[in-house]
């Protein structure tokens, strides 16, 4: 088990939400690995290191365990939820349903707009990956899928994928900053989305919508393996491991 990280300080903006800004400070930490799984997370600490009240710690607290991030164990406190290898590969089979449903629609009604945007974004994501910058470069991975779901104007689509995809985003922010070869991989599949979309291709666009949400398949173990203590339940208690079909 490794050493606890103490948590960071954060210096609040009282013309900002304070509930907000206590969220997006502790999401970010721990889907930056700055928090690991499993620790203890003392609210009156950081009331008292935030400079708040107990209030907006709390509130930010329940939206991190609505998207599964942490969870309140009664008469033990508030710890760092660890990562399930079920909920990861539940998460990834709706996320796949969703996006792939998402790029035929975009594909078939993209506009040259969207296209710039998400060429822009992937430029930003080259320079994250030149920096070595794990946490940027996800978050401007999300930026590219939260696009092409907004495109769709389905709200609840991009909703239900900010939601699911929460239990994938540490495992493959470690993945970036540990395993090689991960920032090029992604941004080759990002290109082929994209292809596929200018080209006008649903089946072309499907394929490569695919094979990208199925790349946390490809490290999961991996991962695993290098940080068990991370994980509350291991591939190996699996009868059967998941496969990837046949394309």
């Amino acid at each position: 088990m490794q050493n606890r990280s103490p948590i960071k300080s954060l210096k609040i903006d009282y013309d900002r939400s304070t509930p907000q800004q206590v969220f997006d400070f502790l999401r970010e930490q721990v889907v930056a690995m700055e928090i690991l799984p499993g620790q203890k997370i003392p609210e009156n600490q950081l009331a008292e290191q935030f400079g708040v009240s107990r209030t907006p710690i709390r509130e930010a607290i329940a939206k991190l365990v609505n998207l599964g991030f942490i969870e309140v164990r009664p008469q033990r406190g508030t710890f760092v939820s660890k990562l399930s290898i079920t909920k990861i590969l539940e998460a990834r089979f709706i996320r796949e349903a969703l996006e792939v449903a998402i790029i035929c629609q975009v594909t078939e009604h993209h506009t040259q707009e969207l296209v710039d945007q998400c060429e822009a974004i992937i430029t930003l994501q080259e320079q994250a990956a030149g920096k070595h910058d794990a946490l940027q470069f996800q978050n401007l991975d999300d930026l590219f899928h939260q696009k092409l779901a907004d495109f769709t104007h389905f709200d609840r689509a991009a909703s239900l994928i900010q939601s699911e995809k929460a239990h994938m985003d540490r495992v493959r922010n470690l993945s970036l900053q540990e395993l090689g070869g991960q920032y090029d991989r992604v941004l080759s599949q990002h290109r082929n989305i994209l292809d596929a979309i200018k080209s006008g291709d649903v089946n072309k666009a499907r394929t490569a919508t695919c094979t990208h949400m199925r790349e946390v398949l490809n490290i999961l173990g991996t991962v695993e393996e290098m940080h068990p203590d991370y994980f509350e339940e291991h591939i190996a208690d699996w009868q059967v491991k998941p496969q990837l079909p046949a394309q």
